[in-house]
């Protein structure tokens, strides 16, 4: 079909996103296309979009302008949450796009592109049914890691949240489907494996048939901890209204569950928890934690925080902050709050000012950078495996090598990472600190959200 033409991907957004980016990839270059890292060598450039905040938008429609302008004769397909969001606008409306497609059913893909090359323009929105998977050649990730997508859409409905908007109501995956995934992935060299979906807590809610008591999330870890290898599973944001507290007994039995929990709370204000039609507080909030931690030696806590949501007052903040202090999260984004049209929040009243909800933030920012500093230092001293992403190009005439990688409590892309240093003259350093393979190394200082580390074997 392609001729022997080339394609561009210009992935935004996030790793539910980068996946969506990742099957997208393997289906062109199935039919036919070569990817191509120069957007200038293009014929066919796909913008994998991201329609979940305003600041986000806006960053998706600058890079389709900039491809139009830069390369007038690429055929431009705009893809992904925004173009699911308003494609119907965006028919009339961008004609800077030569094609718009959805994030629904990915293998429609493959129609559309037949019909841009037939010369039409394609405006595409697949069903949103099941969750898109299938083989991936290419990943977008650092070397040895990989995201793997375990539910697609979100039922809970947060005001503040466009997501079932975007991508629809929950559906699962089933659970031998995962284990499988996961189980080429490590026989492919894959290390990390991360596990994604809108809230994993909901994972398996949408099934019929339930095997026992537990909580579908729990068996998904059961079964997983039946494959051999040495890997590492960490599961990437979890509800704190409906925490699978079963989960913790099973990943204590396993060490390759990695003890690092990813909990939005949004915020520590009953009032402004309830508005966001959540079902928790600040001392249930708070218990979970001190749950967690309790069963675990070690553990990590990362949660996002949302300021300026509408009616928030000087006290609600305040409130915020104060819970930060209480559940000290070693990692928090801190965020202003983004009216979405078509969200409930979108509709309240008392609005608050952008220039107030970035001034909370940065207050919470700062409060999170020391207890973070206060986290980061207490892990020194201590052996760690590492995870290399990248090797850095060492000073000229030095015998010191560098090289960037992540152990087990910094997730991907929104952590801090470890700065691994070596002898160049050590031959058995340089053999084994490769981008993708695991390495030990001993923390020996913290410095901002990263530590300074030496290898040790």
């Amino acid at each position: 079909m392609s001729d022997n033409k080339k394609f561009f991907l210009d992935q935004h957004g996030c790793a539910k996103n980068q996946v969506d980016g990742e099957l997208i990839m393997n289906r062109l270059v199935n039919l036919g296309f070569t990817q191509t890292f120069d957007a200038s060598e293009a014929d066919v450039i796909f913008i994998n979009s991201c329609g979940f905040i305003e600041s986000a938008k806006t960053e998706s429609i600058e890079s389709l302008m900039n491809a139009r302008n830069l390369y007038p004769d690429a055929k431009i397909i705009l893809g992904g949450c925004l173009a699911e969001r308003y494609a119907e606008y965006f028919k009339d409306e961008l004609t800077e796009a030569d094609a718009i497609f959805g994030n629904g059913d990915l293998s429609k893909i493959d129609g559309l592109v037949k019909s841009l090359f037939d010369g039409e323009r394609p405006v595409v929105k697949p069903a949103q049914e099941g969750v898109c998977c299938g083989e991936r050649k290419k990943l977008l990730s650092y070397p040895g890691s990989a995201f793997v997508k375990i539910t697609e859409g979100c039922d809970n409905c947060c005001s503040f949240c466009a997501i079932p908007i975007i991508r629809g109501h929950l559906r699962s995956r089933k659970i031998e489907e995962i284990v499988e995934e996961i189980k080429q992935l490590v026989d492919q060299g894959i290390f990390e494996i991360n596990l994604i979906g809108q809230d994993l807590a909901a994972f398996g809610s949408d099934f019929v048939n339930h095997k026992n008591s537990q909580s579908e999330l729990a068996n998904l870890l059961e079964e997983i901890s039946k494959l051999k290898g040495d890997f590492w599973i960490r599961l990437l944001y979890i509800h704190p209204d409906h925490f699978n507290s079963d989960i913790l007994e099973i990943m204590k039995k396993d060490e390759r569950f990695l003890p690092y929990f990813d909990i939005p709370f949004q915020s520590g204000s009953d009032r402004i928890i309830s508005l966001m039609n959540r079902k928790g507080n600040f001392k249930k909030y708070v218990e979970l934690i001190k749950t967690i931690r309790s069963a675990f030696s070690e553990s990590c806590i990362r949660t996002t925080f949302l300021n300026g949501f509408p009616s928030e007052t000087d006290d609600d903040a305040a409130t915020t902050q104060k819970f930060m202090k209480e559940i000290k999260p070693d990692w928090s984004g801190c965020f202003a709050y983004s009216q979405e049209e078509d969200t409930v929040a979108a509709k309240m009243e008392n609005q608050v000012e952008k220039k107030v909800a970035e001034k909370r933030s940065s207050a919470l920012k700062k409060i999170q950078d020391k207890i973070t500093a206060e986290s980061l230092e207490k892990r020194c001293e201590k052996n760690y495996r590492v995870l290399i992403e990248e090797i850095v190009e060492n000073l000229e005439g030095t015998d010191e090598g560098l090289a960037i990688g992540r152990t087990w409590f910094e997730a991907p892309d929104v952590d801090g990472n470890v700065v691994v240093r070596y002898d160049l003259d050590d031959k058995n350093a340089v053999e084994k600190i490769i981008p993708g393979k695991v390495v030990t190394v001993k923390a020996v200082a913290a410095s901002g959200v990263d530590i300074d580390s030496v290898f040790v074997e």
